[in-house]
């Protein structure tokens, strides 16, 4: 079970990506033209955020099953030494639920504006911060942190 969550959680990671760098350029898109927020933009909002949640859920499953995460939290005091260990038992969680909870607010902030103007931009700078926030917590193959192939 752990080996299908590792891979579907690492697969899962690039609709994330591709569904915040959309979002993001509608919004960019949408804010700088002055366009009306569509029927689509805002299907695009709702999927980016129904996204990172089933990620996210894949993520927490994935964390109580995981050996890493498990040797962490039994071996506290000596596993906070490794940065590998600190990385998966702390710091890629909570960025990442941080950066769920900063997409959730970003909808639900945009689905609430009154002018489109209004929607797109807050999509767009909320979207833009989770965005950073996930690209500091993946376990990219370059990352001094913690490192993981780009697919497994």
């Amino acid at each position: 079970m752990y080996s299908t969550l590792i891979t579907l959680h690492s697969m899962f990671r690039w609709f994330v990506l591709i569904s915040l760098l959309i979002s993001i350029y509608r919004a960019w898109k949408g804010m700088t033209s002055g366009s009306v927020f569509s029927r689509t933009d805002n299907a695009v909002r709702h999927w980016t955020a129904t996204i990172s949640h089933v990620q996210l859920i894949i993520g927490m499953i994935l964390y109580f099953q995981s050996p890493i995460v498990d040797y962490f939290l039994k071996n506290f005091r000596i596993a906070v030494t490794s940065i590998e260990f600190t990385f998966f038992g702390m710091i890629h969680s909570l960025l990442m639920l941080l950066a769920v909870v900063v997409i959730t607010f970003g909808s639900a902030l945009a689905k609430r504006k009154i002018t489109d103007r209004e929607k797109f931009r807050t999509m767009f700078y909320w979207f833009s911060i989770a965005l950073i926030i996930i690209l500091i917590a993946i376990p990219w193959p370059f990352s001094p942190l913690a490192n993981r192939p780009y697919f497994r």
